[in-house]
């Protein structure tokens, strides 16, 4: 595989340094690319500059992710408005050692000369004094190199402006690039278009320092056709630890991409072939109502980063909710795993020695939840035969409900309408 053409053709060359693709097909080729620790799981956002070093992998050179136990506590200003605040070192191990988890569970690292390694830029700035570092570094890069920068130039001219700390942070990376290239052969570094900056800052300090040769390749940034932020929700992150972000959101993330959005996602982030992607469009223009080009991205992503058993939960969590899942799905599950069914959807808790003597259902929709706003309303959508509770239809609105109705002997849930679930917790 051409590890730049493969790039070309999804639409994921944003910039390239001359020379690079050239380097590249003299052999196998030293890689990386640096992932921010400013939590201690990374989002989807991130999940395109992964993928990017798992086709560098199969591509058959040796990636290196480098997580920034030192830049963490920096801070970045590419792209950035404001300076944000600096994390403190039991915070960022922490996020570091949830990111480094995480991206061992995407690259091989036993495969012989071309495995994956991690880095952390702390284990070589940890002794680096501040003398030290404007002798040897600072030296080396002028000033006026640094102010033309993008990302330089737009702070400076806003009215927050910017702090050395963060004037200094190309210098900072430049030197991860150039103790990469020094000590682990590692003559490129790829990222996103707003690090393009930085990342040749990296290439001029290896030249000017040692007359060295180093190559960079970035990446756009994607957005999404209606020019909203990518990766964002109205819960916000769309995160890759399950526990924040659970296997059927991230599942229903993809899901309810628009038909633009789908046929860029599934270049983007699948290792499904040119011609393959073309009849999976071809296929959805057929029928895009049946959203299956959604549904093959959203399978692929949610295995990719969750696995089969995820997956498997994801779909039936989404038959439950949305088509004719029964109850066993959720008897299946442990009290965690209905919380997570259930992330996002309105929850009610109940007193259990309260419940024990149990409750009507028109006292139960109305009085002890919030679920209807009057008995009245509540009798009127049950005689309608509007109201469930654990899939099955009320037909009386005398009906009582007791511990014995409930599920895992802590939930009971409630439907009203086809779509407007709710769960009432009792404990």
């Amino acid at each position: 595989m051409n590890f730049v053409e493969e790039l070309r053709w999804r639409g994921l060359l944003h910039d390239i340094m001359p020379g690079t693709e050239e380097e590249l097909a003299k052999g196998m080729t030293a890689g990386y690319i640096g992932f921010d620790p400013t939590a201690d799981s990374l989002h989807v956002g991130s999940l395109l500059q992964i993928i990017t070093l798992m086709r560098f992998q199969k591509a058959g050179h040796k990636p290196f992710a480098l997580v920034g136990g030192a830049t963490g506590m920096v801070g970045d200003p590419s792209g950035k408005s404001q300076e944000r605040n600096l994390l403190s070192e039991d915070i960022l191990d922490k996020n570091l050692k949830g990111i480094q988890g995480q991206l061992e569970r995407f690259l091989d690292f036993n495969c012989g000369a071309n495995s994956a390694e991690i880095v952390n830029n702390y284990d070589w700035f940890k002794s680096f004094t501040f003398l030290d570092f404007i002798r040897d570094v600072g030296k080396h890069i002028t000033v006026n190199y640094m102010m033309a920068k993008d990302s330089v130039k737009k702070r400076l001219e806003s009215e927050v402006g910017m702090s050395f700390t963060e004037f200094s942070y190309q210098l900072v990376q430049g030197y991860d690039f150039y103790y990469l290239w020094k000590h682990k052969k590692c003559v490129l570094q790829m990222g996103g278009s707003d690090q393009w900056g930085n990342i040749v800052t990296g290439t001029e300090f290896i030249r000017r320092k040692d007359g060295g040769q180093a190559f960079a390749l970035t990446s756009p940034l994607i957005k999404k056709a209606d020019g909203t932020k990518f990766g964002k929700t109205e819960g916000g992150n769309i995160w890759l630890d399950p526990s924040k972000t659970s296997p059927y959101q991230f599942y229903q993330f993809w899901l309810n991409a628009s038909d633009d959005d789908a046929a860029n996602y599934i270049k983007i982030f699948t290792f499904f072939t040119e011609d393959y992607i073309k009849e999976l469009i071809a296929k959805h223009a057929e029928a895009p109502h049946q959203r299956s080009l959604q549904k093959v991205l959203a399978q692929d992503l949610t295995i990719l980063v969750h696995g089969e058993k995820a997956l498997e939960t994801a779909l039936k969590t989404t038959d439950f909710l949305f088509g004719n899942g029964s109850l066993e799905f959720l008897e299946s599950l442990n009290s965690e795993e209905v919380l997570q069914v259930f992330e996002g959807i309105p929850q009610f808790t109940i007193n259990k020695t309260e419940f024990e003597a149990g409750y009507d259902a028109l006292t139960l929709l109305a009085d002890k939840t919030a679920i209807f706003p009057s008995k009245g309303e509540a009798k009127k959508m049950i005689v309608g035969g509007g109201v469930a509770i654990n899939k099955e239809k009320i037909t009386d609105p005398a009906a009582v409900y007791k511990t014995t109705h409930l599920i895992n002997n802590q939930f009971l849930v409630a439907q009203k309408g086809k779509k407007n679930y709710y769960l009432i917790i009792v404990e």
